[in-house]
């Protein structure tokens, strides 16, 4: 099933929670051939709640004309969400990996509250780019990713991995292992539901230091 083939309906959840981000930590959503699109159906929630977001686009798939579709849904100028988010393309695996390097500085310029990343590790699949080059590269972003989980920023990654076959599938392996949360789109009843994997989010501090 195509994405441009299910009506907004048909993706959206009956409940806003299943399709939240998680507030902090590593997640990461697979499963479904447009995975690194169906990250946009995430951004009307985040936005409505008054957050910013920061796109790391590895799988080339922002859509301006989406996201102007779904203003128009929630009766906003395409300005409002437009002012929220800020896209960043990266078109080979060493791109995306200085990219996630750079968070931190491209934090100071824009204080995101979440970041999305597409086509990790799908990006370093590529044949074109040497193995030892791809793994290194990798590693990097992995370490990246590692240092912004001890943050406060909500990462999510959305990744089409699963559908390649490429001994590189390995490097899925370790991001999974990596991350907090891991859910993935499964198609049931005509509709795009999300099947949670794996949740260790970690505990937000209360004022009072305590643990929720």
């Amino acid at each position: 099933m195509s994405l441009d083939s299910i009506p907004a309906q048909a993706v959206a959840p009956s409940s806003p929670k299943i399709w939240a981000l998680p507030e902090r930590g590593l997640a990461v959503f697979h499963g479904h051939s447009d995975a690194p699109r169906l990250f946009h159906y995430f951004l009307p929630g985040l936005i409505a709640q008054g957050k910013s977001i920061l796109c790391l686009d590895g799988a080339n798939r922002f859509d301006p004309l989406l996201i102007a579709r779904f203003a128009r849904e929630c009766r906003q100028e395409a300005s409002v969400f437009n002012q929220r988010l800020r896209v960043a393309r990266a078109f080979t695996c060493f791109q995306l990996t200085e990219l996630l390097v750079r968070v931190p500085r491209l934090l100071e310029k824009f204080p995101a509250d979440a970041l999305v990343v597409t086509a990790l590790p799908d990006l370093y699949f590529d044949e074109d780019v040497r193995e030892h080059e791809a793994t290194a590269s990798f590693q990097r972003a992995l370490e990246a990713l590692r240092v912004l989980q001890q943050s406060a920023l909500a990462t999510s990654v959305f990744s089409d991995a699963t559908s390649f076959q490429t001994p590189r599938r390995t490097f899925f392996a370790h991001l999974v292992a990596q991350a907090d949360c891991v859910s993935r789109f499964a198609e049931e009843d005509g509709r795009l539901v999300l099947v949670e994997e794996k949740d260790r989010t970690p505990a937000l501090l209360d004022s009072s230091g305590s643990r929720d």
